[in-house]
């Protein structure tokens, strides 16, 4: 099974450090010009996914949650990622003034925290990954 079937299947990861180690492999994977949603409640681990997504990138500097910046850019050694938090932004205005077009040279990666709030603004062929804590605290990752 590959990776990407084995996501559809659902991964579970028992720590941070698991989380971030199965993203890096994935985005080694990934095609050039890509958005990945991010989907789940606070906490569920996004940012330790996008996290190990920076580090399959070739991205070495540290890569913290943008909740206030609202996105940040981390050029990698072959990729450039946008990691953008979505939670605060309330309106089609507010995501238009953000440009985010003008970031996403190719070859790129769009991760979404929060996509709901920007769903309209997705492209259609966005990956959907699905986000969960179990009751014992392992976290959940799914490809829907």
């Amino acid at each position: 099974m590959n990776l990407m079937e084995t996501l559809r299947a659902g991964v579970l990861t028992t720590s941070a450090h698991e989380t971030q180690a199965l993203a890096a492999a994935w985005a080694r994977t990934l095609p050039p010009d890509c958005t990945i949603a991010l989907h789940g409640d606070l906490g569920v681990g996004k940012t330790t996914f996008v996290q190990g997504l920076a580090r399959g990138f070739g991205i070495a500097a540290p890569v913290t949650s943008p909740t206030y910046t609202i996105f940040t850019l981390h050029r990698g050694s072959h990729r450039t990622l946008v990691h953008l938090d979505a939670y605060r932004l309330d309106n089609d205005r507010e995501i238009e003034e953000l440009m985010l077009e003008e970031f996403l040279i190719t070859p790129w990666c769009l991760a979404v925290e929060w996509p709901d709030r920007f769903a309209r603004w997705l492209p259609v062929d966005a990956l959907h990954l699905e986000l969960g804590i179990t009751p014992e605290q392992n976290h959940t990752v799914t490809l829907r």
